[in-house]
């Protein structure tokens, strides 16, 4: 039920997330001019469509006899397949001279037009932030950009889950639900922390600074009967079947900010901005490395090149993977964490679509932007070669993945 669930709110979040993205070219292309023929949420077949009349400036609902008739005015469409939205516009075709058309704007139109999607979507990036920073931000990044200053932090609390009979943390009198506070006086927000900790630690011995409370689950919360107290372990050795005897969980460490909040939010979105520009750098770098060590004598290469590719398939996923696992994990980890999701995945949109890839807005731009240098024209027959290609391959590359987030999932 809880993948069920997961799995629709995951669509209706990347169907908003798309639809903004298409009202930022819907935006654009309106105040340059250009008629936009229909604006859809969601992809055809066509559910109910209604038509702004030219003359009155009134919307009514387009009948379905009239669907696959040209109309004079706007189009606003809802459609039945829940995977975004679209903005079409007239004249789509850089070749295209007639009024009002994409293709009978200036360079700089074509510009504002093709990049306001991607503005949308860092804009829709920085407003949940924003909203986040306020109200509570997940940490997820080991640097996460904040306002020191203007920042407090709850959470971050390791709790112990349960306790082994007889090991070393039952001989010290560590109960299950007790709060490790700090280990030899460091503080640690993440259980994985703690268990690198102890496993640089084997066989020594070990202090451990415990919270423990008989009325209160969130020890940052003055509670009655709460105890602070030291025990020193002598953890087991390596090759034992555990160390200290404890399953533990972390508490997620939130931070707050106040008037600071737009600056986080616009901080977080450049700094993700950044990690995903050098996600892709370093992912296309494995992949390149890994396809030309193929070809080495070397055994110890090619292995090595193999194991590059393989970490490229695991970085990488689609839409099942993103919707069938990310949405149910975020979905049951609460708003918030869904909140964040959703704002990455926009500044990930964002990204996607600068890259110089024909199919997508950067490579269209780029495309257009070559044929101006060269003062060549680019005609209607060539510009959808050049598209079309570039979409097969990248659907090519889509399917390859949702290949691999089903073996994954399978697993």
């Amino acid at each position: 039920m809880d993948i069920f669930v997961g799995v629709i709110v995951g669509l209706l979040v990347l169907m908003l997330l798309v639809t903004a993205h298409e009202f930022g070219h819907f935006i654009a292309a309106r105040r340059n001019g250009v008629k936009v023929l229909e604006f859809g949420i969601c992809f055809p077949p066509r559910a109910i469509a209604w038509v702004k009349n030219p003359k009155t400036k009134k919307w009514q609902r387009l009948p379905r006899k009239d669907w696959k008739k040209p109309q004079d005015g706007l189009i606003f469409s809802i459609n039945w397949l829940p995977i975004g939205g679209f903005c079409q516009m007239d004249g789509e075709s850089d070749a295209d001279t007639r009024k009002g058309t994409f293709g009978a704007t200036s360079f700089w139109a074509k510009t504002k037009i093709l990049f306001a999607g991607v503005i949308m979507n860092w804009l829709v990036a920085f407003v949940i932030f924003t909203i986040l920073a306020w109200t509570g931000m997940p940490v997820f990044l080991d640097n996460q950009f904040t306002v020191g200053g203007d920042t407090y932090a709850e959470g971050g609390i390791v709790k112990v889950t349960s306790v082994a009979e007889n090991s070393p943390a039952d001989q010290a009198g560590i109960l299950e639900g007790d709060y490790i506070v700090m280990v030899d006086g460091n503080t640690y927000e993440y259980a994985s922390d703690i268990i690198d900790y102890n496993s640089n630690h084997a066989g020594e011995e070990v202090t451990y600074t415990m919270q423990r409370s008989a009325e209160c689950e969130e020890p940052e919360k003055e509670c009655d009967n709460t105890e602070v107290y030291e025990t020193t372990v002598t953890l087991n050795e390596a090759d034992s079947e555990y160390l200290l005897g404890v399953t533990m969980s972390s508490t997620q460490t939130i931070r707050r900010s106040t008037w600071s909040a737009p600056i986080v939010g616009a901080g977080l979105t450049l700094q993700l901005t950044g990690e995903t520009f050098k996600g892709v750098g370093i992912m296309l770098g494995n992949l390149v490395s890994g396809i030309a060590s193929q070809f080495s004598p070397n055994a110890e290469v090619r292995e090595s090149g193999q194991a590059a590719i393989s970490a490229v398939g695991d970085s990488v996923s689609g839409p099942v993977g993103i919707i069938g696992q990310l949405f149910p994990a975020f979905t049951a980890a609460g708003p918030t964490n869904l909140a964040f999701l959703a704002a990455l995945i926009s500044v990930s949109l964002a990204c996607m679509n600068v890259l110089p890839i024909p199919a997508l807005d950067g490579g269209r731009w780029l495309l257009i932007a070559i044929y101006r240098l060269r003062k060549k024209k680019l005609t209607k027959e060539t510009e959808e070669k050049i598209v079309s290609r570039a979409f097969m391959v990248l659907l090519a590359i889509i399917f390859i993945v949702t290949i691999l987030d089903i073996v994954r999932l399978v697993k």
